[in-house]
């Protein structure tokens, strides 16, 4: 029997161009941008939390040229590009992909970005709350992280407002018998969103009060607390890099959950700005 891989790659990919023909503040927490184009037919939904690679521009920044590659040498072309016209590199997740023919700004396929607004400490985070119609950005197909073995019996979804859209395609994505435990740290009340989660999916959102405390720890400190059910699982943990690495290594320390059914990835990390 083959080896499970750890990611789901796409069958085919290229880096795309597309442009902004929306943008909206969806809660005080969140911009929504929709970006559209022809070349966006290329990138084939995946569900769950498909992500990619997102080229934005540099403030001031008027034109900005793309890697010409969307193989192994992407990124060595990427470094490659003189900086005045090198774009900012982020990744992000895709919120909803509408399919050419069925959008709601057009013909055009459109794709839907839920960006963490943190004001201008980040650059992608400033770029999202100036984005306006006909902004040009550019995509880079990544496919899945989530993974899960086909033999667990329960799932762990964890995250701060940063994976909030992962968890939500997940969710949305799941088989409707999924058992899971998900906990979503927000940091204001009026961020929770309506989620297509499975009825076998307990949600618990956590609302972190304090402004001024770590992204992360809340989500940290309510799954080392929670009973959670037995039996083989699987789990999948995003955002602030503590949170990521702090929960791995206690389910594997504290709980002797192995290390092969953990999927952990460091999105952003505190007082860095990597929005």
């Amino acid at each position: 029997m083959a080896a499970r891989t750890k990611f789901v790659k796409p069958q085919a990919r290229s880096v795309t161009r597309a442009r902004v023909v929306a943008s909206e503040r969806i809660s005080p927490s969140f911009f929504r941008v929709t970006v559209a184009g022809p070349e966006l037919d290329s990138i084939a939904p995946m569900g769950a939390d498909h992500w990619f690679r997102f080229f934005f521009p540099a403030p001031g920044q008027a034109e900005f040229r793309l890697p010409g590659s969307s193989g192994s040498l992407w990124y060595a072309q990427f470094k490659l590009i003189p900086a005045s016209l090198r774009p900012i590199l982020r990744n992000y997740t895709i919120r909803e992909l509408r399919p050419a023919g069925s959008g709601i700004h057009g013909d055009a396929a459109e794709i839907d970005i839920d960006f963490a607004y943190h004001g201008d400490i980040g650059p992608a985070s400033a770029w999202a709350g100036a984005a306006t119609e006909g902004d040009e950005v550019g995509l880079l197909d990544e496919g899945l992280i989530y993974h899960p073995p086909a033999d667990d019996r329960w799932q762990l979804l964890v995250g701060d407002e940063s994976a909030l859209p992962a968890i939500a395609g997940i969710l949305r994505s799941a088989p409707r018998d999924l058992r899971a435990e998900v906990f979503v740290e927000i940091p204001d009340e009026r961020d929770r969103q309506e989620l297509d989660a499975p009825a076998g999916a307990a949600v618990h959102w956590l609302v972190r009060e304090d402004e001024q405390a770590r992204p992360g720890v809340l989500a940290l400190d309510a799954v080392r607390d929670a009973s959670l059910p037995s039996g083989p699982s699987y789990t999948y943990v995003a955002g602030e890099s503590e949170l990521a690495t702090g929960l791995r290594r206690h389910l594997v320390n504290d709980r002797s959950v192995p290390k092969s059914d953990i999927a952990f990835t460091g999105y952003w990390r505190y007082g860095q700005a990597a929005y």
